[in-house]
């Protein structure tokens, strides 16, 4: 009975996979750039609460089945609070600033539809708070990226992605839900 059982979660990720490969047809070489927003909720952290992000990004498409994207992020958390010996203390919210590259399976060129882009990525992320230093460290982040073609050079984009940043006394983690604007400034077929 467990191989059964077993079977179906390892094949629903493959599934997943191929279809983000199948819907666009790819440009061979591509440059965009894009906008987005969003929010940012901590991940098992109670000395933050959720806030907002924005940030902007530049695809580039290499190849058809392989696109980068560099990108600068910036999120402003909500204040935490802390219990120590029945004391409760409020503490600021960290402001996380991230420059970074994700790395793509597909192509990021934009055509009329839905496109789906599973991606992983790795940034410098500094987290800075009143009354502490701040934590300058490298940054790991993966998620799915959709992208809605309304026209042949702009789409609307939308993101689930989970951050990991650790900070040597802990790991943080972050999922950032965004929504955002690309636009394509070349692309050659």
């Amino acid at each position: 009975m467990r191989r059964v059982f077993f079977f179906p979660i390892l094949l629903f990720p493959i599934l997943v996979f191929a279809l983000a490969l199948v819907p666009a047809p790819a440009h061979a070489f591509g440059i965009g750039v894009g906008a987005f927003g969003g929010a940012c909720f901590p991940i098992s952290q109670d000395d933050v609460e959720s806030g907002s992000t924005f940030g902007a990004r530049l695809p580039v498409t290499l190849i058809p089945l392989v696109s980068v994207e560099p990108y600068y992020a910036s999120s402003s958390l909500g204040d935490g609070e802390i219990t120590t010996g029945g004391t409760t203390t409020t503490i600021d919210g960290f402001e996380i600033t991230s420059y970074g590259v994700n790395a793509f399976l597909g192509s990021l060129g934009v055509v009329p539809g839905i496109g789906f882009h599973p991606y992983v990525g790795i940034a410098s992320t500094k987290l800075s708070r009143s009354g502490s230093a701040d934590i300058t460290k490298t940054s790991y982040n993966f998620g799915l990226g959709a992208a809605l073609g309304l026209a042949k050079s702009l789409s609307v984009t939308g993101r689930a992605e989970l951050n990991v940043v650790d900070t040597g006394d802990e790991t943080r983690k972050f999922g950032n839900v965004t929504l955002g604007l690309a636009y394509q400034l070349f692309h050659k077929p």
